[in-house]
């Protein structure tokens, strides 16, 4: 099974999300809007049980963050993704890189991190320059706190499942 981590934000934050997702990426029905801390990774159930007991263990050792969202961004060239773009992604970062750093069976890097709330993706390149430049025009200024961070599992038809919450200390 393939499994990944991911930080939800505010209720508020998903709400602003949402329509965005539903009309400018075709996945928006697989998962709810959030963060990726690290990507989905096929483990065995030995494993899953290992990477549970690390990320008790890491959550404990953490304490509550603020995020804010403070602009709408692009990963273009490298791919057409539109997201929400955080005004300090350090927290984030680091919470990435503890859990990287903790896990049984660690992901390769391919790419430089970057925490986001993807809100477009799949888009021609003329659809991407018309989409971002509407909403870079819109004002971001979104907050709220990190408390905890999920585990997921991907189901057969693609949709993420809840498996655990891991509650920062």
């Amino acid at each position: 099974m393939f499994y990944g981590i991911a930080v939800f934000p505010s209720q508020e934050i998903a709400e602003i999300a949402a329509p965005l997702r539903k009309r400018y990426d075709p996945r928006d029905f697989l998962i709810r809007p959030h963060l990726t801390v690290y990507e989905k990774q096929e483990w065995t159930h030995e494993q899953l049980n290992d990477a549970i007991a690390v990320l008790h263990s890491i959550a404990g050792a953490w304490k509550p963050f603020p995020l804010h969202f403070n602009r709408f961004s692009s990963f273009y060239p490298a791919s057409n993704v539109i997201y929400m773009a955080l005004s300090d992604p350090e927290p984030m970062r680091r919470l990435h890189e503890a859990i990287a750093q903790g896990l049984p069976r660690p992901v390769p890097k391919t790419y430089t991190y970057t925490p986001h709330l993807t809100v477009a993706q799949e888009l021609g390149d003329d659809e991407l320059h018309d989409v971002l430049s509407s909403l870079k025009n819109q004002t971001l200024d979104l907050q709220c706190t990190v408390d905890r961070f999920t585990l997921l599992r991907q189901e057969q038809n693609g949709v993420w499942k809840t498996i655990s919450e891991f509650v920062l200390s």
